[in-house]
């Protein structure tokens, strides 16, 4: 006998085709059906719980009975994904039980562990391929037409399963109820640390600022976003019509606080509208056409404020300091701009309170809030609590940190920031570049 030439391949681990009888290929039909089929339920998971209002208006004008057994399916979606998981289940299982069947009739192998590759990761990648990927990849792009083509055998799957799917409901209940406490708890730090998350997950940033501002809304006090008494219109009421008009002509505010001798004296407030009838009347008397003025205090929230805002149906209200004394104005404009952002017409003046040299260097005028600040170099709203004292504005917080008026080209350092005075005069600091540290 000569010897094998090749006597290393007597070891390699081997697949022989065995004898294909006629139960073996109805076998085989029946995979390709059960394949089907759980192709069919996983795009269903995705297709029905994809669909949007506008989808579901498509579905409507198309099959009015669709839609409306659609929505029947939707009204209780933990039943109809209990029915579809429990269904999805019992094919895969099946699959699998008579892929390895046929394997094991079809093939003969040398090795258990080729026996093992096989029946396992082979048969797992194509059912992973075709009944998971695949067919949800669909269902997605198309959910209300794939969602129209198998109401039928899902209608018919939450019937035939619906004793089980009671069960799967009821065993899990104690798991929802105690996800649902955890979820009223959630507190305003986790929620900010979840839109962190996003951050860089290709969203819009004026989406991500805008659920910022609306997450801190309630945070922000009225002082915050005032309008300092240094900066406001009003009008004495002792004033003439012609100064009235003058005074209008040169601001273009259509409600002007007015006040009797000193600003801390608020008696009322203007509102141009009400001049227009009067506009030739010389001798009309102005002071009689002013609005009861709304007084609120420094501390207040902003979301009570917007609150009644619409209550009493005003759009501006005077601050008053814990002496009574006037602080400023803040309007409703200064309110729903911490939610959107700077709100421009076209009498306000287009320059920006800020310019940006470069992606670390800023320089601001010094009045800006500090809560505008972080908004503008991204930090967080409370990062100078500990610091600010009751400073609200840049200026203010300089001030808090040097305890005296500085010079320019002084530097002032809070981590990561350092404030460079570019202007001041003899009362205030008027603009500063800020340079942020990474």
């Amino acid at each position: 006998m000569k010897d094998d030439p090749f006597p290393f391949l007597l070891d390699v681990p081997s697949i022989v085709l065995g004898t294909i009888t006629i139960p073996i290929v109805i076998g085989i039909f029946m995979v390709v059906i059960l394949i089907l089929l759980s192709a069919i339920v996983s795009g269903s998971e995705v297709s029905f719980f994809s669909l949007a209002s506008n989808d579901l208006k498509d579905i409507e004008s198309d099959d009015k009975s669709k839609e409306l057994r659609i929505r029947k399916l939707l009204s209780n979606p933990n039943k109809l994904l209990a029915t579809i998981l429990i269904a999805n289940n019992f094919i895969n299982v099946s699959i699998i039980i008579l892929s390895a069947y046929l394997t094991s009739r079809i093939f003969i192998f040398s090795s258990d562990a080729i026996k093992f590759f096989v029946e396992v990761i082979v048969i797992t990648f194509i059912l992973v391929l075709l009944a998971e990927i695949t067919p949800k990849v669909y269902a997605k792009k198309h959910s209300a037409l794939f969602s129209k083509n198998v109401l039928f055998l899902i209608h018919f799957l939450d019937r035939l399963f619906a004793p089980f799917s009671r069960i799967l409901i009821s065993s899990t209940s104690i798991i929802d109820k105690r996800l649902k406490k955890r979820s009223e708890k959630i507190s305003i730090n986790e929620i900010s640390k979840a839109i962190d998350l996003t951050e860089n997950k290709g969203k819009d940033e004026d989406d991500q600022r805008m659920l910022r501002s609306i997450l801190e809304f309630g945070n922000i006090d009225v002082k915050e976003i005032m309008n300092p008494r240094t900066d406001v219109v009003s009008l004495d009421i002792h004033f003439s019509y012609q100064e009235v008009l003058n005074i209008i002509e040169s601001c273009s505010f259509s409600r002007i606080p007015v006040f009797d001798q000193t600003l801390d004296s608020i008696k009322g407030v203007l509102h141009i509208k009400d001049l227009i009838p009067h506009i030739l009347d010389e001798e009309v008397d102005w002071v009689s056409l002013c609005h009861e003025p709304f007084f609120v205090p420094e501390t207040k929230r902003i979301n009570e404020l917007l609150r009644e805002f619409q209550e009493k149906k005003v759009h501006l209200a005077i601050v008053v300091d814990e002496y009574g004394g006037t602080s400023g104005i803040v309007t409703l404009e200064d309110v729903l701009e911490e939610i959107v952002g700077e709100i421009n017409d076209e009498f306000d003046d287009d320059g920006e309170k800020y310019s940006k040299i470069d992606d670390h260097t800023f320089i601001f005028e010094a009045k800006t809030s500090l809560n505008d600040f972080l908004k503008i170099v991204g930090g967080d709203f409370d990062y100078f609590d500990n610091i600010k004292g009751d400073a609200d504005t840049i200026a203010g917080l300089i001030l808090e940190k040097t305890r005296v008026l500085p010079e320019v080209q002084n530097h002032v350092e809070i981590f990561p920031y350092q404030f460079i005075i570019e202007s001041v005069d003899d009362r205030k600091i008027n603009r500063v570049k800020v340079i942020v540290k990474k």
